[in-house]
C-alpha cells in the first residue's frame, strides 16, 4: 500500500508518519493484493481539535472516513476503527449474498458439469492426446460484475468464473495483459 500523507496547518514529523503507516497498513489483511492501493491521508489542525480524513482505493472498492478529537493519536485510532467497520460490513456483505444464493447454484453447477462432462467425453474420443492432470470445483456464487472482480483481486487469480446476478447466465471476468479488465459472457 502506498502512503500519501499530508498535513494542513501541522508539520507531518517522521514519527506521526510511522504511527499512521504502521496503523493503516493493518487494512492490508482483508485483501490479497494491495500493491497498487493508494491510501489518501490528511491530517488538520483546527481550533477545537485534530482532524483525521483518509480514504483508500482497493481494486474495485473506496472506503473513507474521518475523525476528529482533541489529539490526532486518538483520531488516527478512531478512524482505522471506522475503515475496519466499513470493510467487514462490504464483505459481510459480499458473502452473505452468495451464501443465498448457494442452493440455486448447485443445481445449476451440477447442470453446468454434466454438459461439461459429456462434451469432453467427445472430445476425449476424437483426441486420445488431451490429458487433464487437475479438476477443480466450486461454487457458482450470483453477484455483480464488480463483486466478481473484486472477489478474484481477493483471491489473487487471474481469471474469476462466476454467475451473474440479473441473468444467471455464467460469466468469466479476467485481468488483461495491460492491467485492466475484461468479461466474457455468453450471447443471449
Amino acid at each position: 500500500m502506498k502512503f500519501h500523507v499530508r498535513g494542513s496547518n501541522i508539520e507531518v514529523t517522521d514519527a506521526l508518519r510511522d504511527y499512521v503507516e504502521k496503523k493503516l497498513s493493518r487494512l492490508t489483511r482483508y485483501f490479497h493484493s494491495t500493491d497498487q492501493t493508494d491510501a489518501h491521508i490528511s491530517l488538520t489542525v483546527l481550533k477545537d481539535g485534530h482532524k483525521v480524513e483518509v480514504t483508500i482505493g482497493f481494486p474495485n472498492y473506496m472506503v473513507r472516513a474521518e475523525e476528529q478529537t482533541e489529539d490526532m493519536y486518538a483520531s488516527i485510532d478512531l478512524v482505522l476503527q471506522k475503515l475496519e467497520r466499513q470493510i467487514r460490513k462490504y464483505k459481510t456483505k459480499v458473502n452473505r449474498k452468495s451464501r443465498q444464493a448457494e442452493n440455486y447454484l448447485r443445481s445449476q453447477l451440477a447442470e453446468a458439469v454434466n454438459t461439461t462432462a459429456t462434451s469432453l467425453a467427445t472430445i476425449e474420443e476424437e483426441e486420445e492426446e488431451i490429458e487433464i492432470v487437475r479438476t477443480k470445483r466450486f461454487n457458482l456464487k450470483p453477484m455483480d460484475t464488480e463483486e466478481a472482480i473484486l472477489q478474484m483481486e481477493m483471491l489473487g487469480h487471474n481469471f474469476f468464473v462466476f454467475s451473474q446476478a440479473d441473468t444467471q447466465q455464467t460469466s468469466v471476468v479476467y485481468r488483461r495483459k495491460d492491467g485492466k479488465y475484461g468479461l466474457i459472457s455468453p450471447e443471449a
